[in-house]
C-alpha cells in the first residue's frame, strides 16, 4: 500500500495515537498500515511477539520521514493483567491514544454440535470478552483524563441474521455489536465515538484456512460486484471512523461488502450441503493451520 492508495491527504494522522489489536497480519496490519503512513503512532497488539516486530519495523520503513511509526507490544487480550500492563507501557510512551480497532479475533467453520468448550471459549474469550476488557480500561483512562477518543470494532455482517456453522463467533460478534451501540450512547457526550465495519470477503492467510478449509479459491458467486475486496477499501473506511473530519459518525456498524448482504445473507449457510467427509477434511485443513500457527508463535 501506498498514499497513492488512500483518499486522504499527506500527514493526515500526524501526532495522532492509536491501538490496533491483532495487528501484526491480516486485516490489522491492513489497517496499520494505513494510519501509519497518514503520520500516526500506531501500537499494534498481539501474541506473536516475533511477528509484531517484523511488522512494526516493515511498516514504519515504508512510511518514511514523513509518516509515522509503528510499535509492537506484545499481549493476549484473554487476560485482563496483560490487557493492564500493555495499556500502562503504552500510555508511558506518550501519554493517551486517540483511538482503538478492536480487530483481534478468531474463528472456524464447524457444526455446532461437533464444537467443545474449549473451541467455543478459543473464540469468545477473544473477540467477546477480550475486546470488551480492552475497551474497558481504555475508555475508564479516557475518562478519567477527559479525553476524546474514536473506538472502531471489526465485526461481521453476521451481526444481523447469525450464521450457520460459525455461532461462536456469530454470538461474540453480535456482542461487540451491542456494545457499539450501548456505549456510543454512554459515552459520547463524554467525547468517545463507537463505531464497527462490518467487512465482506478479504481474503488474509489465516481466515482463508479456518473459513475457507475446503481449499481452492474463495468464490464470489452471489456478489452483486462480482469480486472479494481490496485491502486500501477497508483501510480507507478505518481511516474515516477514526480520524478527523466525521466526528458525527456514531453509533453506526457499516458493512463493506459489496452488497454481499444484501444479495446472499453473507454468512456460510451453504455449507449445509457438506458432507461428513467435507466435515471430516475442514478439520483436518484447520487443524494443519492451528499447528503452523503453534510453530510460528515458539519460533
Amino acid at each position: 500500500m501506498t498514499l497513492d492508495d488512500l483518499m486522504y491527504k499527506p500527514g493526515l494522522l500526524a501526532g495522532k495515537r492509536y491501538l490496533v489489536t491483532g495487528g501484526g497480519s491480516g486485516l490489522g496490519r491492513v489497517m496499520s498500515e494505513a494510519l501509519v503512513l497518514l503520520g500516526a503512532t500506531v501500537y499494534i497488539c498481539g501474541r506473536r511477539e516475533s511477528v509484531l516486530e517484523d511488522t512494526a519495523r516493515e511498516l514504519s520503513a515504508a512510511a518514511g520521514p514523513q509518516g509515522g511509526r509503528a510499535v509492537g507490544v506484545a499481549c493476549d487480550i484473554r487476560k485482563e493483567e496483560q490487557i493492564t500492563a500493555m495499556l500502562d507501557r503504552v500510555w508511558a510512551d506518550g501519554g493517551a491514544i486517540d483511538g482503538l480497532v478492536n480487530n483481534a479475533a478468531g474463528n472456524f467453520v464447524s457444526r455446532t454440535e461437533d464444537l467443545s468448550p474449549r473451541g467455543f471459549d478459543a473464540i469468545a474469550n477473544i473477540v467477546f470478552r477480550g475486546s470488551f476488557m480492552m475497551t474497558l480500561d481504555c475508555g475508564k483512562r479516557w475518562l478519567a483524563e477527559g479525553r476524546s477518543a474514536a473506538v472502531v470494532s471489526i465485526l461481521t455482517t453476521w451481526v444481523w441474521n447469525g450464521s450457520a456453522f460459525t455461532v461462536p463467533s456469530a454470538m461474540s460478534k453480535a456482542g461487540l455489536h451491542a456494545m457499539t451501540q450501548s456505549l456510543a450512547v454512554e459515552w459520547a457526550g463524554r467525547g468517545i465515538r463507537f463505531n464497527a465495519i462490518a467487512p465482506g470477503l478479504f481474503p488474509t492467510e489465516g481466515m482463508s484456512a479456518r473459513l475457507n478449509p475446503g481449499g481452492g479459491e474463495h468464490k464470489t458467486e452471489g456478489n452483486p460486484m462480482d469480486r472479494n475486496g481490496r485491502m486500501p477499501e477497508l483501510a480507507n473506511l478505518a481511516v474515516l471512523l477514526l480520524g478527523p473530519g466525521a466526528d458525527y459518525i456514531n453509533g453506526q456498524t457499516i458493512a463493506i461488502d459489496g452488497g454481499q448482504y444484501q444479495a446472499t445473507g453473507g454468512n456460510f449457510s451453504r455449507m449445509r450441503s457438506w458432507t461428513g467427509e467435507d466435515w471430516q477434511r475442514a478439520r483436518e485443513n484447520i487443524a494443519g493451520q492451528d499447528a503452523k500457527d503453534r510453530r510460528q508463535r515458539l519460533a
